[in-house]
């Protein structure tokens, strides 16, 4: 059974960090391309940032410069540092694993989320 399990967030005022993490099971981590999302209240989720399987990273215009994901491999473990925390970035955030099985098909999992409020 696949599990993607976030924790890490809160409420923080503007200005603030926060870092978020995923624990992943049920899937050959090592393998997977990570990924966070994010949907604030009336908008379509977002991708905040991914890292594949080899380390490369991509990122919203809106974050870069303050958010930066990594990996874990030896953990089964994805990060989301955020620094310099907006308003704007007040959303439910949601970890994303993306691969391929063993045997060809394809798999995408969601996490449940966590919530993420910055205070003006």
């Amino acid at each position: 059974q696949v599990q993607l399990v976030e924790s890490g967030g809160g409420l923080v005022q503007a200005g603030g960090s926060l870092r978020l993490s995923c624990a992943a099971s049920g899937i050959i981590f090592s393998r997977a391309a990570m990924g966070w999302y994010r949907q604030a209240p009336g908008k379509q989720r977002e991708l905040v940032a991914d890292v594949t399987s080899g380390g490369s990273t991509n990122y919203a215009d809106s974050v870069k410069g303050r958010f930066t994901i990594s990996r874990d491999n030896a953990k089964n473990m994805a990060y989301l540092q955020m620094n310099s925390l907006k308003p704007e970035d007040t959303a439910v955030y949601y970890c994303n694993a993306k691969g391929i099985r063993a045997w060809g098909s394809g798999y995408e999992y969601w996490g449940q989320g966590t919530q993420v409020t910055v205070s003006p």
